[in-house]
């Protein structure tokens, strides 16, 4: 495994009670790299990410995330694992008892932010980023939907991770504002990180096309979907 590798997994078996989901798989995702994950629901898509930031049981074979060995990690290890990776969820998981503001506050002093102008600093910093300056006085339900997903991509860049990992993220969203966080996340791609997302969402592959693996029958493969778009119909 070379530096620039980020994600290495040889002969990797991922069990969720006792029941497989996704047996041998091997790939490698280098930094920089943006990754569409797509497949039916239930093949394996939510598991194999929660595998990568060790939710999910590794039973065998060798994976390695951001430098850090899942198979056996320890406790210890996960939290600092953890903090290489950012991870948005479809449904936003913001805290809808205080402002935008304080929920990207409410991260970083979880994970041992202290010094207060550093702390408004980089709070600025992510909301100017993702298009959310003039808003960090407001309540989620106070902004829309995009709005929401701009504000848990701004969550998940806080500790500059190395990794985002994106379940479903544009699944709630209308085609503009969908394009509009696609972009988002090309550019955090194109700044070094990379991005592994699992998606349904056709169209937007079509228009942002690049590296898709597909989730089936318990493995996952490489596919070229301008060559075989029927992958996304199976």
């Amino acid at each position: 495994m070379n530096s620039n590798t980020i994600i290495h997994l040889k002969n990797v078996t991922i069990a969720q009670r006792e029941l497989t989901i996704l047996n041998n798989i091997s790939f490698d995702i280098e930094r920089g790299e943006f990754i569409y994950l797509i497949g039916k629901t239930g093949s394996g898509k939510s598991s194999l990410l929660k595998a990568l930031y060790a939710e999910n049981r590794i039973k065998s074979g060798v994976a390695e995330v951001a430098g850090h060995a899942l198979i056996n990690i320890k406790k210890r290890n996960v939290l600092e694992l953890r903090r290489k990776l950012g991870i948005i969820f479809q449904d936003f998981q913001l805290l809808t008892d205080r402002s935008i503001a304080d929920n990207l506050l409410f991260v970083m002093k979880a994970t041992g932010w202290k010094d207060k102008k550093k702390i408004n600093n980089r709070i600025n910093e992510l909301l100017e980023k993702v298009g959310m300056e003039n808003k960090g006085y407001k309540f989620p339900h106070q902004i829309s939907g995009g709005e929401q997903q701009r504000v848990a991509i701004a969550r998940a860049l806080i500790n500059n991770p190395e990794l985002i990992i994106a379940d479903e993220p544009t699944g709630n969203l209308d085609p503009e504002t969908t394009n509009e966080i696609m972009k988002i996340l090309f550019e955090i791609s194109s700044n070094g990180k990379a991005v592994i997302m699992a998606t349904h969402d056709y169209d937007m592959m079509q228009k942002f096309p690049s590296r898709t693996f597909r989730c089936a029958n318990e493995d996952i493969s490489e596919i070229n979907l301008a060559q075989a778009p029927e992958f996304l119909a199976s």
